[in-house]
């Protein structure tokens, strides 16, 4: 790897994974060590990747391989492996068999990269998050988790589609668990500076938030054999080039909160400013009393899943 050049490594290379190494290569963001423990895999990816990058006009490296040797001295890590929803799977499902594969790969990367910032797209999210901070003993600003950007994507499409304007315009945010409890808020979306509410229903409105809530799912009924992958891999490396490119950006990330919101002890997805140290602040604003209860609501399912996690 270059010297002076960023270094992101991705663990999984299934679609999220290879998916968000494009994304970063595409975007020229730094060196990619593309890191799985099926053999041939990540190399195969990795190399055509690699061979992509004179025609997109990217000077990145990239590396497959299965050994996290391969990843030392990383300045993000991005950990996509663990076992995909199914049809009929819930997040929750996935609790047991991804808490062992996140705690294996956090101790190797920890071991390799022990500077670095952690971002988590492992589901459960919110627990899996969790448990990546607990398995490393790094400072709660080194350890997040992706889902927040995603849901307020999917939101945001969902607007733009029904209001017939561009995604560019469209600002709002979805924050609680990455899970069916999740919070979108139709009170603050603005369509270029134009509250929602002045352009949509309150019918159509709910309508959108029902399907914001339900947008990975949707996906996994359509595919039947797998889940949604571009927009996670472009969702996680948004947090990536804010944090390497100390954007000081606002974005919607599962984080750790100590009071915040008044909640304590868990990760939940909350507006956080994002740059070269992580996260640097949880930002907070006020509640409506049912946004409160929402919130609450989800912070109940996340608190429930990491009570039954035994690391």
């Amino acid at each position: 790897m270059s010297i002076g050049r960023n270094k992101i490594t991705i663990v999984g290379s299934g679609n999220v994974g290879a998916t968000a190494a494009h994304w970063a290569v595409t975007r020229e963001l730094g060196d990619v060590v593309l890191v799985d423990i099926v053999e041939g895999v990540p190399q195969g990816k990795g190399l055509d990747l690699y061979e992509a990058t004179p025609v997109v006009g990217s000077d990145c490296k990239i590396l497959g391989t299965n050994n996290y040797q391969d990843t030392k001295d990383s300045d993000v890590v991005v950990i996509t492996a663990g076992s995909p929803r199914k049809p009929g799977m819930s997040r929750d499902d996935l609790l047991n068999i991804n808490t062992k594969i996140v705690k294996a790969v956090t101790e190797q990367v920890v071991k390799y990269s022990p500077n670095c910032i952690l971002i988590v797209v492992s589901n459960p999210l919110d627990a899996m998050t969790w448990v990546a901070k607990e398995v490393s003993g790094f400072s709660k600003n080194r350890v997040l988790g992706m889902a927040g950007v995603l849901d307020t994507a999917r939101f945001r499409t969902f607007i733009a589609e029904a209001t017939s304007t561009s995604v560019e315009d469209i600002q709002t945010l979805v924050l609680g668990g990455h899970g069916d409890d999740m919070v979108p808020f139709p009170r603050l979306t603005t369509v270029g500076g134009i509250p929602l509410e002045e352009l949509l229903s309150k019918d159509k409105i709910q309508a959108l938030v029902a399907r914001a809530r339900s947008g990975g799912a949707e996906i996994v009924n359509h595919l039947k054999t797998g889940s949604a992958f571009y927009a996670p891999g472009a969702s996680v490396i948004q947090m990536v080039e804010a944090i390497l490119k100390d954007k000081k950006r606002i974005l919607p990330c599962a984080c750790y909160l100590e009071g915040e919101y008044g909640l304590k002890g868990i990760y939940l997805g909350v507006p956080a400013k994002l740059g070269a140290r992580g996260v640097e602040k949880v930002i907070e604003f006020k509640l409506t009393a049912d946004e409160k209860q929402a919130l609450e609501k989800s912070a109940s399912s996340v608190k429930d899943l990491i009570q039954r996690i035994q690391l």
